[in-house]
């Protein structure tokens, strides 16, 4: 009997044990790996570096498997390149870099964020590099060494990424010092990419069970069966977007700073002020993440300190010309010369026509203000008839366009009578100076 019971007993533990091996298989096999997808399209600047620190932390929280940046850009701040690099490097989870789709660029800022990831790969026509760095020279030897170190720094900078991912320096040096850039076959034969694929899909199945290290271990990509966490743009991020478009701040500072002048040259309910300020305000916080010249904005601030005068106290087109001058002149050296994010021209002259229309109708109507007849106010009432209704000797009381005022003759030796009437022609202070209206005589 026991030994029956024995039997039973290894029988249930052996069907147990069949029973939670093919659960552990069929579990590992249809389990869902997590991964996080972020597209970076757009120049890079601190919002792209806002929104990769955010996906690397949030990933990092869930234990995500990786970490996939899809990469079309034509490149953008070196500052905020820099930041990103060391979310990467600092990153507990893979991430993985991919030029995608067919016809995407990774040039100049990306290819630094590019090399940085773990794993990098590329979909068929794209390229790479071109990541000489963009600077505002004038000619002269101060200026040329300048950027002889500015080069030499961003060489050594690409290096080093290159270096710490085993990926080539000499080729990386290239795309800096002589802007060389490589389609995905020639980055593939010349060991700067990991691999080529058409798709993501394709990208998955062949990096499934590749290892890599990342903190002195060595991990194992599973990216079979993943599932992307979408990741979503949050309000600030979208608005810090917008307003980091070097058009829209530009035309954030110009909006701004007319409304200001209007305020001030037309005082009245305070709503050109207010929303000058809230402009302004936006204005240079956008300018804040931009590469912005110094002398461009304190010559762009001179026009509308110049176009202020000009509105106040008209001097005949002398600070009107020069504000004109001194806006072109600013507003072309505004932002540093990168081309990812620069002014228009186009809009630029558009402001300066504009802002010379807006201040051209200004002196208009305050020419036309100033050659109008005064209509209200004590000035308003001299040429206007009235009676007197105390009588003159030679002060009284007079009552004109409906209301009481204190009058004096204009000949002193004069006395007026009351319900005589009279005429306004002057004032001394609040008192009117008037003279008796003389009766027409018949023909």
């Amino acid at each position: 009997m026991e030994r029956f019971i024995k039997n039973l007993n290894f029988r249930k533990m052996k069907k147990l044990i069949i029973f939670l091996f093919f659960f552990f298989i069929s579990y590992s096999c249809f389990a869902e790996n997590k991964g996080y997808k972020l597209n970076i399209s757009d120049a890079i600047g601190p919002v792209t570096y806002y929104q990769i620190k955010r996906v690397i932390n949030q990933a990092e929280r869930e234990n995500a498997e990786f970490v996939l940046l899809i990469i079309d850009t034509p490149g953008g701040l070196l500052t905020s390149t820099r930041k990103i690099v060391q979310e990467i490097f600092k990153s507990k989870v893979p991430v993985i870099g991919y030029v995608y789709p067919s016809g995407a660029q990774c040039a100049s800022a990306g290819t630094f964020i590019a090399l940085s990831c773990d794993i990098l790969a590329m979909a068929p026509a794209t390229n790479i590099g071109a990541a000489h760095p963009v600077t505002l020279m004038s000619g002269g030897e101060k200026d040329k060494t300048m950027e002889e170190k500015i080069v030499n720094d961003t060489v050594s900078f690409i290096k080093s990424i290159a270096r710490y991912r085993g990926r080539n320096e000499k080729w990386a040096e290239k795309a800096v010092r002589e802007s060389i850039s490589s389609t995905e076959e020639e980055a593939l034969k010349n060991k700067v990419i990991d691999l080529v694929a058409k798709d993501i899909e394709q990208l998955l199945k062949k990096i499934d069970g590749k290892k890599i290290k990342k903190d002195k271990k060595e991990i194992t990509l599973h990216t079979k069966n993943v599932v992307f966490t979408p990741t979503k743009v949050s309000f600030k991020d979208n608005v810090l977007k917008t307003i980091s478009n070097p058009n829209i701040a530009y035309i954030l500072l110009i909006i701004g700073m007319w409304g200001i002048i209007l305020e001030f040259s037309h005082p009245g309910f305070g709503i050109p002020g207010i929303a000058g300020t809230i402009c302004l305000i936006l204005g240079f916080f956008a300018l804040h993440t931009l590469p912005i010249n110094m002398a461009g904005l304190l010559l762009l601030l001179l026009s509308f300190v110049l176009f202020g005068i000009e509105a106040t106290t008209p001097t005949f087109g002398l600070f009107f010309i020069s504000g004109i001058i001194a806006f072109l002149i600013g507003s072309f050296m505004l932002i540093r010369p990168i081309s990812e994010v620069r002014i228009a021209p186009s809009l630029i002259l558009s402001a300066a026509f504009s802002s010379g229309f807006f201040i051209w109708a200004i002196l208009l109507f305050a020419l036309k203000t100033r050659r109008k007849k005064v209509t209200t106010g004590i000035e308003g009432i001299i040429g206007e008839k009235g009676k007197v209704k105390i009588e003159l000797n030679p002060e009284g009381m007079v009552f004109v366009r409906g209301e009481y005022w204190k009058a004096i003759c204009k000949d002193k030796n004069e006395v007026i009578k009351k319900d005589e009437e009279i005429k306004v022609v002057g004032n001394d202070g609040l008192k009117l100076i008037v003279e008796k209206v003389k009766e027409e005589k018949e023909s």
